[in-house]
């Protein structure tokens, strides 16, 4: 059964409205929540970027039942691991077991902002890969101290340890990658309904697939051409690929190399308009790749409300209809 997931997308939203969708999200019946973690909008246009933990904490305390998780966090510059471990930990605790702590490798517009340059791809690798060992050591609530190629622990420990740990989503997007994450995560995550890398992910880890997290974005909107313009000034940036968007810094750097983007262009590749049966068939690829779970990213702070309010439940009801078909 393929679990259906909302987007607390903190490029988008306000604190506390996030706070409010979740809770919502929650009444509509979507099985988990995901938040992503951002020091900045991708586009200035988006003009949001709330701290993820303080939502997602704020979040385990007003809901009860949906899963949570970090979609996804960068262990590697703007946070050293020792200290993801302790607010993982920590949100485990308040969620009451609810949360996945989703990793990857990051991107220039987030980690820039602590002034230490950006590495190329191949360290940042090395350094996520040293940086989950940490945190898994962490969470085993012992007394840990490090030395690393990239990182010091010194005599730390996570005091309020949850039993278990915390399990651990990794972001992937190749061959390569997953070899060599498989083995140190739970979950894998991705962005694009790949089965290849559905199916290497369950070859490589030890104890096969556990599950594989998808994310999609939608534009719903009462009217087709208010959700493709509302799709192009949000969400212009998205057809830049990870290869590009995980090395641009700023928000105007997104904006130079979208300005071509035409809302065409957009429409294209993210399903719009009022059309629920539209929408949700734009999901199936990932269910038909494999994916066990998939979130839903819908465009735009405009229209959150009202899409929750007249369109998300009768669109779940949709998506869940056709992926047992």
């Amino acid at each position: 059964m393929v679990g259906f997931g909302y987007t607390l997308m903190t490029e988008q939203s306000g604190p506390k409205e996030l706070v409010r969708y979740a809770v919502r999200a929650e009444e509509l019946g979507f099985d988990f929540e995901v938040c992503s973690d951002h020091y900045s909008p991708w586009l200035t246009e988006q003009g949001h970027a709330p701290y993820a933990w303080t939502v997602l904490g704020a979040v385990a305390h007003a809901t009860s039942r949906v899963e949570l998780a970090t979609y996804v966090t960068c262990p590697i510059q703007r946070y050293h691991p020792a200290v993801v471990a302790q607010k993982a930990a920590t949100l485990q605790v308040l969620s009451d077991g609810r949360f996945i702590l989703g990793l990857g490798s990051g991107e220039n517009l987030n980690e820039h902002v602590t002034g230490e340059g950006w590495p190329p791809v191949a360290q940042r690798q090395d350094m996520l890969e040293e940086a989950v060992k940490i945190i898994r050591e962490l969470h085993t609530g012992e007394l840990v101290t490090w030395e690393g190629e990239y990182f010091r622990v010194d005599s730390a420990r996570v005091w309020d340890a949850p039993e278990g740990g915390v399990p651990i989503g990794l972001a992937v997007s190749g061959e390569h990658s997953v070899e060599r994450f498989a083995p140190l995560g739970d979950h894998l995550i991705a962005v694009e309904p790949d089965g290849e890398l559905v199916q290497g992910w369950t070859k490589a880890r030890p104890a096969g697939l556990a599950r594989a997290i998808g994310q999609i974005p939608i534009c719903w909107a009462p009217d087709r051409q208010q959700a493709v313009d509302l799709a192009h000034e949000q969400f212009r940036w998205f057809g830049g690929g990870w290869a590009v968007n995980a090395d641009l810094p700023t928000p105007a750097g997104f904006d130079a190399a979208s300005q071509f983007v035409r809302k065409d262009d957009v429409a294209g590749s993210i399903a719009c308009g009022p059309d629920l049966d539209e929408l949700a068939e734009s999901v199936r690829p990932y269910w038909e790749a494999g994916f066990t779970d998939v979130a839903l990213v819908q465009v735009g702070d405009a229209l959150q409300e009202e899409f929750l309010d007249k369109a998300a439940g009768p669109l779940l009801e949709k998506l869940r209809a056709l992926a047992k078909s």
